[in-house]
């Protein structure tokens, strides 16, 4: 049975290479242009065997995990703090909804002028993007936890930080696990994206540097390898939510 998630992605994949050279060929594009593959291989080993991949993967994934893992934090311990405090929370609702839809990279003018050039700007931008899917599913989660686990917690005079982390936190834990999937994807396409914008480094200034000497198949192995890393990343998540649960006693659904 563990074998078949696999060989589903397997065959989606060669469904996709398929089609990918079959447009290729009955529409006779210029290889030059739209690179068949077999060329786009060939570019993914060129870059594994210099080092170049995975020098600008290291740096990336630094950032990322920099700009996610402070937004996770910080977005939990405030998501718990306002799903208890209804009233602030409805003062600031309408603050969030307004800041949220902004794209991070419209921030970068200044961010850029705050903190400089460097992995700071970057790992900002992926603390915006990470920042608020986390902090609404889990005031969103708070608001549902089950009324019964408080006054069990009530009745045994659990308060405070240790309701908190003890009760309200596990039992919300399922539905902030959805931000957390959402964050990842969201962080992700706006680091790449930062770094096309300013950065002189990274799986984004990759594929701006390849497309800048003309080198597509270059392009089109570094938008290959960013899918690819953020499928694992998004993984990664899902099995740290898991284990959690696993370590709390929540089945999965």
């Amino acid at each position: 049975m563990k074998l078949k998630p696999v060989m589903n992605a397997i065959i989606g994949f060669a469904i996709l290479l398929t089609v990918w050279q079959a447009v290729i060929t009955i529409g006779k594009y210029d290889t030059v242009l739209f690179p068949p593959p077999l060329k786009v291989w060939e570019g993914i080993v060129s870059l594994i065997q210099d080092g170049t991949l995975f020098t600008h993967f290291q740096v990336s994934l630094y950032r990322f995990l920099a700009g996610y893992l402070s937004a996770v934090v910080a977005a939990i311990i405030l998501g718990l703090i306002f799903g208890r405090l209804p009233s602030l929370w409805n003062v600031l609702d309408p603050v969030a909804q307004v800041i949220r839809p902004v794209s991070p990279i419209a921030w970068s003018p200044f961010i850029v002028l705050w903190f400089g050039i460097g992995d700071i700007p970057a790992i900002v931008i992926i603390f915006i993007a990470a920042f608020f899917p986390v902090l609404l599913s889990t005031v969103s989660a708070v608001r549902k936890v089950d009324q019964s686990y408080l006054k069990v917690a009530h009745n045994l005079e659990i308060k405070g930080i240790k309701l908190l982390t003890k009760i309200i936190f596990p039992a919300a834990f399922p539905y902030i696990a959805n931000g957390l999937h959402i964050a990842v994807g969201t962080a992700w396409i706006f680091l790449v994206a930062g770094e096309m914008v300013g950065a002189q480094s990274g799986l984004g200034y990759l594929i701006i540097d390849a497309r800048n000497s003309m080198r597509l198949d270059l392009v089109m192995a570094g938008i290959l390898f960013i899918g690819i890393s953020g499928l694992l990343l998004d993984k990664a998540v899902g099995l740290f939510e898991t284990w959690i649960n696993r370590q709390w006693g929540i089945r999965n659904n």
